[in-house]
C-alpha cells in the first residue's frame, strides 16, 4: 500500500505560479508512474501530467507549455510546477501513483484557486 500526501495548493492571481508537491511512502517499489489529476466543480476528474519511473512525461493539452511535472526519486516526491495560471485551472489537484494491473493510489487532494 502506498500513501500520498500533497502540499502546495492555495490562492493565486491569474498569471501567477504555484508548485505542488506529493510525497509517497509505503510500498513505493510498486509504483510505475506518478502524476497529477484535477477535478473542477461539476466536472469529471482529468489528467494533468504524468511522469514514469524512467522520466517520460505526458501532459494534457490545456497545460502543455505552462506546467512541468518532475520527480525526485531520492525523496520519493513528485512535483507540479504551474506557471501562467488561468482561472480555468481552478480545481482540486490530486496526486496519483500507478501500479501494475492499472491499480491507482490517490492523495487527499489540494485546492488550487486562480482568481483576482
Amino acid at each position: 500500500q502506498v500513501q500520498l500526501v500533497e502540499s502546495g495548493g492555495g490562492l493565486v492571481q491569474p498569471g501567477g505560479s504555484l508548485r505542488l508537491s506529493c510525497a509517497a511512502s509505503g510500498n513505493i517499489f510498486s509504483i510505475l508512474a506518478m502524476g497529477w489529476y484535477r477535478q473542477a466543480p461539476g466536472k469529471q476528474r482529468e489528467l494533468v501530467a504524468t511522469i514514469t519511473n524512467g522520466g517520460s512525461t505526458n501532459y494534457a493539452g490545456s497545460v502543455k507549455g505552462r506546467f512541468t511535472v518532475s520527480r525526485d526519486n531520492a525523496k520519493n516526491t513528485v512535483y507540479l510546477q504551474m506557471n501562467s495560471l488561468k482561472p480555468e485551472d481552478t480545481a482540486i489537484y490530486y496526486c496519483n501513483a500507478r501500479h501494475e494491473f492499472h491499480i491507482d493510489s490517490w492523495g487527499q487532494g489540494t485546492q488550487v484557486t486562480v482568481s483576482s
